[in-house]
């Protein structure tokens, strides 16, 4: 049984770890049977009918945090917290007609009632595996009585409870395998890059599938400057593409040559990513465990509305280990400009970026993590 969901963090690298569980298991001429346990709106929901595996909801609550504990105490997560109980029970029916060998929680509201419910009332080992630094309020209320902790980073197991700390093992974040698999050159065909200059570094600018607001406008800022040094893949969402477009036509042909725009990057990411030199994005979870993997120098500018501040501290933790810069608080134009400066004009200092990245990445996560379920189901 799977549960975890709500953001594509959540829900992707339980999806990697199923399939990687499946082609482990079909080596050995065995089958799997999965249930996803989820919402019914929620990301899994798409992703699991996507992939034909069985999906199952239940009632489930979310805490809206604020740095006011009293605050905390609003009607609306009263009347979220009030439907768990009923979420659990479900949880345990279901739990009880499917009869898994284990239960993998990957982390979101929906993780804690079928957590709760594996765990305290149904007698099933519970691995819970959490993609950030920092654990997740649903990771850390299920920490206790987890069967195991499977971490990404060392450094999140001194943030568990001291009694689970025994049970934790740093397996990483899973990737998916297709990401690792890019060719640069393919990229540049895909793109039709007609004015790529290969003599320069290539800076790949995202903000995920809808764009960063923050991040189109910086790079805006800094385009032109930008471009003097380096190739640059903007990502922009795709409802950015026309006021982008607008505002850089005045480009000079030869720069406005080296600058591809798109609203979204979809099979061809891979190949993107293996051409990139640098990389301008959020920090979230699943995009460092990509650019680690990858080996790849970053610029990480947070998302500050991020579930406990979570994407500012992968960044400053990334940035103390020398594998990435962190732009937090008020980011200026002028701190882009002076965090990209040298990483452009100094390759020695982006090779070492890169080495101390790859250093961190755990291309081998899925693998780790199956390792893990399989014997906490054993």
């Amino acid at each position: 049984m799977v549960t975890g969901g709500g953001t594509g963090g959540h829900t992707y690298p339980a999806l990697t770890a199923v399939r990687c569980l499946r082609e482990r298991l079909a080596a050995d001429g065995r089958g799997l049977d999965v249930l996803w346990v989820g919402t019914e709106g929620g990301l899994e929901a798409r992703v699991a009918a996507s992939e034909g595996i069985d999906f199952a909801t239940v009632a489930t609550g979310k805490i809206r945090r604020a740095r006011n504990p009293l605050k905390m105490v609003s009607p609306a997560n009263v009347r979220d917290m009030s439907r768990v109980p009923l979420g659990i029970a479900q949880a345990r029916a279901l739990i009880n007609r499917f009869r898994p060998d284990v239960v993998l929680a990957t982390g979101g509201y929906v993780a804690v009632p079928v957590g709760v419910a594996a765990t305290r009332l149904c007698g099933r080992p519970l691995v819970v595996h959490e993609q950030t630094v920092r654990l997740g309020l649903a990771n850390r209320t299920l920490a206790a009585r987890a069967a195991r902790i499977a971490v990404s980073s060392p450094s999140t197991v001194p943030l568990l409870p001291e009694t689970a700390r025994a049970r934790a093992v740093v397996t990483g974040n899973p990737v998916r395998p297709e990401v690792l698999s890019g060719r640069p050159e393919k990229a540049v065909e895909a793109l039709g890059m007609r004015g790529f200059n290969g003599g320069l570094p290539t800076v790949y600018v995202t903000g995920g599938a809808q764009g960063s607001q923050q991040i189109n406008a910086l790079v805006a800022e800094v385009l032109p400057w930008l471009l003097t040094s380096a190739n640059v893949i903007h990502q922009c969402g795709p409802d950015n593409v026309g006021a982008l477009r607008a505002g850089t036509a005045s480009l000079p042909l030869e720069l406005a040559g080296r600058y591809h725009l798109t609203g979204y990057v979809g099979p061809e990411l891979p190949d993107v990513l293996a051409l990139a030199d640098v990389v301008i994005a959020r920090s979230g979870a699943g995009t460092i465990a990509e650019l680690t993997a990858l080996g790849r120098p970053a610029v990480f500018v947070p998302l500050a509305t991020s579930a406990g501040d979570e994407q500012a501290h992968n960044a400053r933790w990334l940035q103390e280990q020398g594998a990435a810069v962190a732009l937090t608080g008020e980011v200026t134009p002028g701190a882009m400009r002076e965090a990209l400066g040298s990483l452009l004009t100094d390759a020695g200092r982006r090779a070492e970026m890169a080495g101390r990245a790859r250093s961190l990445g755990r291309p081998d996560a899925a693998d780790r993590l199956v390792d893990v379920v399989l014997s906490a189901a054993s």
